[in-house]
């Protein structure tokens, strides 16, 4: 809350309203005086400006001999029409004008009937000393000049004396200069032979104008009144807005006031200068009495004007100044609310840096965030020492508010204090840890190094005296290093490091020290060795290389089930000594043989170190690089101060620019990461923490996946202000879309540093879950590597995740070669190949045609037009095409639409065939179990649903009541194996004496056999088209019936299952009805390849027949059992 001290008026703006407030009441007062005297009734003369104009009254402003006033009636033949209430006004107001002292003495009333009658001065005197409102000293009236008016006046008055009864004298004047005995000619007006310059309308102007002036100063005394009132009660608002809205809202009335005041000084000059105006056109002309009278009220008005002006004027600056010491308390207030939040914000976060850092670089990391987060929050401490300053400049300009300002600005500099102490504290912590790390390096280096040295000196050189000699001088040189590289005293580290040494940081300490201590111990045996070599003067003996206590053959599941024995089998693995000499020759000889494959082992297991160091040291750098991009980019796009700098076209497309990499960092920060690193002491181990956490790196795949459209927004914003201010402020040398870049980047690194790994644990225990790991890496790098070339798939209706999932997807040559039926039509032959690129999913093949784009980085990637789509249960191939190891095929419902695939190489071709084979395989099995089912369906008398067909015809009605004719038989694969023996084979005819393979055998066999060998269109041309289909051992189904009205003809019927028993002439087979165990001779057109055992031509059908349904083709089994198989997929 704001402060609330004098919260109305100070004392010296108290002191001043008052003074301004009796100013304004004295304003008010005299320009009510001003204007009428109180105790009469008040009249302007503009109310009877009509009135007065009719002059038969004025008042010139002639004085009597004892100052009093002189009301003039002069000759006005209407006076006797003149509405009493005219003259009654009149009179008041003329009455009303002289000051009251001069209206006291009473006024002369100088009344000239010179030329009326007697009767109407009769009748004017009587009306004036009936209605006459004021004090009358003397009537003196200028009687008729006429001879007869004048003699009947001097007898009508002597005899009418008693009418004329008035408190005054009324005197009788027969002509002017008797006047002037009564009163001097110069207070009379020309017409009465005096001097006195008196002009009426002027006179009516000017008692205008000063009557307006003065109700003008009336109004604004009584506004000035007003508004200092408003001004002495106004509360101090409590917030920056509100004050400002207040002091706005004062001045502006204060300039309204103050333009009042102006316009009635100007007011009030106009009229002085008009009232003395006769002085200045000639100096000898004076002013009368009421033209003074009048100049002296105008000039008391303006007086007083002039003094309320100055009484405001200093009120309003106490209350202005006021008003902007509020002002600048609420400022400052507000300032402090930001700015101690900040800080605390800033303190909170420095106290989350308890962290010292378990590696040199980790350390070195931690004091570059320390100083980037002192360089961010140097602006905060900046501006509270600014503010500080600020506070204490109110202060000594003794602001009203001084006990609450000057504890905030102390609040203000102990925060900056306390903050920067902590600061250095953590960089002096920081410092330390990473001194420390320096050190155990350079201890582990050193270690490194002697081990490298062990294990390279040649055993066969050492068996000479001299070349034990040299290895012992390199032995001795290697330990003289040792001085300024190892650790001397373990205390002293613990000692010196104490404040910085966490568990886990003191176990690495002693783990470091241990293995130092091991080290040394292996080279003191090896010299022990050498020199016993040395000495010896006879032939010497091979000399034993150490083994390492990290290669021992223990075994190490894993880093958890291990840290419970850790330090006990490292210490005593460390203790254990390089090699033992045996007292024979014999024993110390293959003890030097054993020790030569340790120290082999010892090397592999220091450059598996080495590829851990950099998984893990890389790794951090990852996740550190993760947070920096989403802390000062992602996070300054919702950041209000930085909303100016965002381009339009970036405000509401944060996700679309940084995609789930919010997701990535969590899962290394968190996950992944503390994984690793429980694999430091066993790397070998370190690909089971990849296989478990295999799922998790598919969220790789959607990040690729919006790439594109990430890269597209970069090159549409990059020259955008805000990403040029988050790099600054970073200190990056590279823009953001190098740093969008790393989790690409880091996805394929791991598959390098797993391949390093494999390949120097090959002997190691954890060296099948290290080829697991790589083969899963690299299983997700083509996921991902797919789905970026799915999602690149234009004109596709359907929903592409309803084809299952994508197994593989290339580019490849394909020709057409279409049949209908037995009989061959060529719906369309290229001798030029069509390059489409084909997607295989699990439900569906797509081809599609390539389309290359042009644009700069992922824009560069290709499109893919959908042209077609392949059911997969309706598909079948053929392995082998001749003419080109290259080439396969793919045909589709029972060879209606044939595509000859040639692929790049014969290793894309067998990988895409095997592939297809597994997925047919898969339905074929699918199928059988469905058959299974559904033959138990029917020993139950239960309903048989209708066989559907991806075919655009109709399910074959004749072979529903062969089916239901069947209800006996049960259903199966194992249903349709034959053990008759075959009929001898006629003279004319080649055959079998062996009985026929159950379905399954294929499955045993090799591969897949089909009906004959397959050419291209231009290979069928050249030949002549195809001639009789070649006899291939196997099972057929039967594709047409037989209808050419043979004895046998009811033998075999479309759909039906047979088995070849013998090759006859003119394209004729004789075969055995499986079913009805009837044999027959039917054309071979008629028969479509099932299964076989020949390899000849590999072949494999999951397709339903076009001419029928087909009974135990893979598709039509799985449609009879499922149901409903997909729809045909083409478009």
């Amino acid at each position: 809350m704001g402060d609330r001290c004098a919260a109305r008026i100070s004392v010296a703006e108290m002191k001043s309203y008052y003074v301004y407030s009796e100013w304004c009441s004295w304003l008010l007062s005299v320009a009510e005086d001003e204007i009428m005297h109180r105790d009469i009734t008040p009249l302007c003369a503009a109310d009877i400006q009509d009135q007065l104009k009719k002059r038969f009254a004025y008042l010139s402003g002639g004085r009597g001999q004892d100052g009093s006033p002189v009301i003039t009636f002069p000759d006005y033949p209407a006076f006797g029409d003149v509405p009493d209430k005219e003259f009654q006004n009149v009179m008041t107001y003329l009455t009303s004008i002289p000051s009251l002292q001069d209206a006291g003495i009473g006024f002369i009333l100088v009344i000239d009937r010179r030329q009326d009658k007697w009767t109407s001065v009769k009748a004017s005197i009587l009306r004036i000393a009936a209605s006459f409102p004021a004090n009358l000293q003397l009537v003196l009236v200028l009687r008729p000049t006429g001879f007869f008016q004048r003699t009947l006046s001097d007898l009508a008055f002597k005899f009418n004396r008693d009418d004329f009864k008035m408190k005054v004298p009324v005197i009788m004047l027969s002509s002017v200069p008797e006047l002037h005995g009564y009163i001097d000619k110069s207070q009379l007006t020309e017409d009465l032979g005096g001097t006195l310059d008196y002009c009426h309308t002027r006179w009516l102007c000017h008692r205008t104008a000063i009557e307006s002036f003065a109700l003008m100063v009336k109004q604004t005394a009584q506004m000035l009144q007003s508004f200092g009132t408003e001004l002495a009660e106004t509360e101090l608002p409590n917030d920056v807005q509100s004050t400002s809205t207040v002091l706005f809202a004062h001045t502006e009335k204060k300039d309204k006031v103050k333009e009042d005041m102006r316009l009635a000084l100007d007011e009030g000059q106009s009229i002085l200068e008009n009232i003395r105006e006769p002085l200045a056109k000639s100096g000898e002309q004076s002013l009368n009495q009421d033209q003074l009278d009048n100049q002296t009220t105008v000039q008391r008005l303006l007086a007083q004007l002039n003094e309320t002006e100055a009484a405001f004027d200093e009120f309003w600056a106490k209350h202005q100044q006021k008003l902007q010491q509020c002002l600048q308390l609420r400022h400052f207030e507000q300032d402090f609310r930001e700015v101690k939040g900040s800080l605390d914000a800033s303190a909170q976060k420095i106290a989350t840096f308890t962290d010292v850092g378990n590696s040199l670089a980790h350390a070195e990391h931690l004091l570059k965030d320390l100083a980037s987060f002192e360089e961010k929050s140097s602006a905060s401490v900046e501006r509270a020492r600014a503010l500080s300053l600020e506070g204490e400049k109110l202060i000594d300009s003794k602001h009203y508010a001084v006990d609450s300002i000057r504890p905030k600005c102390h609040e203000l500099q102990h925060l900056c204090d306390q903050f920067a102490a902590e600061v250095e504290r953590r960089r002096g912590l920081l410092g330390k840890s990473l001194e420390l790390h320096s050190l155990l390096e350079a201890s582990m280096k050193w270690c490194d190094e002697g081990i490298y040295l062990l294990a390279s000196q040649p055993v066969d050189k050492c068996q000479s005296q001299d070349g034990a000699e040299a290895a012992l001088q390199e032995i001795e040189k290697f330990l003289e290093t040792g001085a300024e590289n190892k650790i001397q005293e373990l205390s002293k580290i613990y000692q010196d490091y104490e404040p910085i040494l966490t568990k886990d940081l003191r176990e690495h300490v002693q783990k470091v020290f241990q293995k130092q201590e091991g080290m040394e111990e292996m080279f003191h045996r090896r010299q022990a060795s050498l020199k016993k070599l040395a000495a010896k003067q006879t032939r010497p003996v091979q000399p034993v290389a150490p083994r390492p206590e990290a290669l021992t053959k223990s075994p190490c599941p894993s880093p958890g089930s291990r840290r419970g024995s850790e330090n006990s089998s490292e210490s005593s693995a460390l203790r254990r000594g390089p090699y033992r000499r045996a007292k024979s020759e014999m024993s110390e000889g293959r003890q030097g043989r054993s020790s030569s494959a340790g120290e082999e082992e010892e090397s592999l297991a220091i450059l598996r170190r080495h590829v851990m160091n950099e998984l893990l040291d890389t790794e951090r750098v990852y996740v550190e690089e993760l947070l920096c991009v989403l802390e000062g980019y992602a996070a300054e796009l919702d950041n209000p101060l930085m909303a100016h700098l965002v381009s339009p076209g970036l405000q509401t497309k944060k996700d679309v620019l940084f995609g789930n990499m919010e997701e990535i960092y969590h899962f290394h920060n968190r996950i992944f990461l503390r994984e690793l690193e429980d694999y430091t002491d066993c790397p070998e181990l370190v690909g089971r923490c990849f296989l478990e956490r295999m799922e998790e790196f598919q969220i790789y795949e959607k990040y690729c996946q919006n790439k594109p459209r990430s890269e597209s927004l970069w090159r549409q914003c990059s020259d955008c202000p805000f990403f040029q201010e988050c790099q600054r402020k970073l200190d990056h040398k590279l823009s953001l879309d190098s740093y969008l870049l790393k989790p690409v980047q880091r996805i394929t690194k791991y598959q390098l540093l797993l391949k390093e790994m494999l390949k120097y644990s090959k002997s190691c225990e954890g060296a099948e879950d290290l080829q697991e790991a790589l083969s899963s890496i690299l299983g997700i790098l083509k996921a991902v590597n797919d789905s970026m070339h799915l999602i690149a798939i234009t004109g596709y209706d359907g929903n592409l995740s309803d084809l299952g999932k994508l197994l593989m997807q290339g580019s490849f040559s394909v020709w057409t070669d279409h049949k209908k039926g037995h009989t061959k039509v060529k719906d369309l032959a290229r001798f030029k190949p069509m390059q489409r690129h084909l997607f295989l999913h699990e439900k569906a093949v797509l081809f599609c045609k390539k389309r290359e784009e042009n644009g700069e980085g992922y824009e560069k990637a290709p499109s893919y037009s959908y042209k077609q789509s392949l059911n997969m249960a309706a598909v079948g191939i053929t392995e082998t095409v001749k003419g080109d190891v290259r080439k396969f095929e793919i045909w589709y419902n029972a060879r209606e639409e044939v595509y000859i695939v040639q692929a790049p190489t014969p290793e894309i071709k067998a990988a895409w065939v095997n592939e297809i084979r597994k997925v047919l395989t898969s339905q074929l099995q699918a199928c059988r179990e469905a058959s299974q089912h559904r033959a138990l369906e029917q020993s139950q008398s239960l309903p048989l649903p209708a066989p559907s067909s991806t075919s655009p015809s109709k399910g074959n009605t004749r072979n529903i009541k062969k089916l239901e004719e069947r209800k006996t038989d049960p259903l199966s694969l194992e249903g349709y194996v034959s053990s008759t023996p075959l009929p001898k084979a006629p003279e004319k005819g080649r055959g079998w004496s062996k009985t026929s393979q159950p379905l399954e055998a294929p499955e045993d066999n090799d591969g897949w056999s089909s009906a004959e060998e397959l050419i291209n269109s231009s290979d069928a041309e050249e030949e002549g088209g195809v001639g009789p289909r070649k006899l291939v051992p196997g099972k057929y189904t039967v594709v047409m019936g037989d209808e050419k009205g043979s004895p046998d003809a009811l033998a075999v019927r479309s759909g039906d299952i047979v088995e070849v028993v013998q090759e006859g002439d003119e394209g004729l087979w004789y075969v055995r009805n499986l079913t009805s165990s009837k044999e027959s001779w039917v054309p071979a057109s008629s028969l479509s390849t099932l299964l076989s055992t020949s390899g000849s031509a590999q072949c494999l059908s999951s397709s339903e027949s076009s001419a029928g349904s087909t009974l135990l083709s893979a598709s039509s089994s799985c449609s009879e059992s499922c149901g409903a198989p997909l729809s045909d997929l083409q478009g």
